[in-house]
């Protein structure tokens, strides 16, 4: 009669635990839907607003890349629209006429022409001083996936344009002389004029252009050996090219990034593992050491299932394309979620069947566990995540792994008789 009561009052604190997390869990999900942070490369959302049309005071630290402010700002847009490029560009772009002209970014000025057969002609210029200046075609507003055409001068002088494939967030991930932009016959020209540097390029196009996201960036160091450095800033626009206006993108998903991140860690990296350990070295503590273990399992079972549910969330809105992070993801839960119809359905200690209960929920715990931290490395990879990321995480994991070889080895020492370690650290082998 006891064991049974004991059976319904856990399984009812257990959805009483679960219906309050779901509550919370909206709530920080809510929050993350209105955060507008960025990452190094996020997914944009191309809604527009008036307040959002391209011809503000922005400015950004990037020296001669900023645009002045107000009218000034205007005029100096004005007037560079209006340069007469015939006398510095090479054919045919020197004798292009009715060229649209409209700023897009600080002081990034975009020209464009179209012809006949989808064939258009771009002229990007911007205020010059060193390294490179790019203008990228992206599917989808992010960086990752989208094929730049990048010019610069080296320190010789030289003029160098070329096309590049951005594979990754990483600077070896953008390979050059690839793409898929349909370069016409016409050569690419990289010019300077006065402060100006100007890109000038034709493409074709399957269909006419109309609204078109472009990546717009820039980086203040020369490349090496044709290896971009990173960029020191860059933007998403949308740009019409039916109407010719500019929209600024908004990128919302950062703060889930950084929250997804979280999650993982605390789950798979401290809480997960620490529910382990109490299993496994404080089970002369009894019953302590049961609750203390189940409801640790429990919290980082939920921190688990709200890292997978965000991590679809973030995975939907940008478009993000890491089958094997979401995979092993999934699978780890999965496991979890065994782990936890396994304090269901656990037998008594004098059943037949407990030694194969035992077993089941040993390794499949182990082998969720190995995965989960495996999944947490794969993603700092894929996410290119900073050195701040994989020092707390090293950290993290090294403190559980000192903890779990200084209570092995005193478990070790007392099975064999050597010494007598304090009552705290007695094991009951499994």
């Amino acid at each position: 009669m006891a064991n049974s009561r004991f059976q319904k009052s856990r399984l009812v604190f257990v959805l009483l635990c679960f219906l309050f997390f779901v509550s919370r869990l909206r709530i920080f999900v809510a929050a993350d839907d209105k955060s507008n942070e960025s990452n190094k490369d996020d997914g944009y959302d191309f809604g527009v607003t008036e307040e959002d049309q391209i011809g503000d005071n922005s400015t950004i630290s990037g020296g001669a890349y900023a645009a002045p402010s107000g009218v000034a700002m205007d005029q100096e847009r004005s007037q560079l629209c209006n340069t007469d490029m015939s006398s510095f560009l090479p054919p045919p772009y020197n004798n292009i006429s009715n060229m649209v002209c409209k700023p897009v970014w600080n002081t990034f000025l975009l020209r464009y022409h179209k012809k006949e057969d989808n064939v258009m002609t771009f002229i990007l210029s911007a205020v010059y001083t060193t390294g490179w200046v790019a203008m990228g075609f992206s599917k989808d507003g992010r960086m990752v996936g989208s094929s730049a055409m990048v010019g610069w001068f080296n320190r010789k002088g030289q003029a160098r344009i070329k096309e590049y494939y951005l594979q990754g967030a990483r600077p070896s991930q953008v390979i050059e002389d690839a793409g898929e932009l349909d370069l016409t016959k016409v050569p690419p020209a990289v010019v300077i004029n006065g402060a100006m540097i100007y890109l000038a390029f034709q493409a074709k196009f399957e269909k006419p252009l109309a609204s078109q996201p472009i990546i717009l960036a820039f980086g203040t160091r020369y490349p090496n050996h044709y290896r971009l450095s990173s960029h020191d800033d860059k933007t998403a626009i949308l740009f019409d090219f039916t109407a010719g206006s500019a929209s600024r993108a908004r990128t919302n998903a950062g703060q889930m990034k950084k929250n997804h991140g979280v999650l993982g860690t605390l789950a798979w990296a401290l809480f997960l593992p620490s529910g382990a350990i109490v299993a496994r070295y404080l089970k002369h503590k009894e019953p302590l050491w049961y609750y203390l273990h189940a409801g640790i399992q429990f919290l980082g079972f939920l921190l688990g299932l709200a890292n997978v549910v965000l991590g679809q969330q973030l995975y939907s809105k940008i478009d993000a394309n890491v089958p094997s992070h979401r995979g092993i993801g999934i699978f780890a839960l999965t496991l979890s979620i065994l782990q936890i119809l396994a304090f269901f359905l656990r037998p008594k200690k004098d059943a037949k069947i407990r030694k194969y209960w035992n077993w089941y929920h040993h390794w499949f715990g182990r082998i969720a566990l190995f995965f989960g931290v495996f999944n947490i490395v794969w993603g700092i990879h894929l996410g290119a995540a900073g050195t701040s990321w994989k020092i707390g995480f090293g950290f993290l994991i090294t403190m559980i792994l000192v903890t779990v070889i200084i209570l092995e080895t005193l478990s070790w020492l007392r099975r064999s008789g050597k010494t007598t370690p304090p009552e705290t650290f007695q094991m009951n082998p499994i």
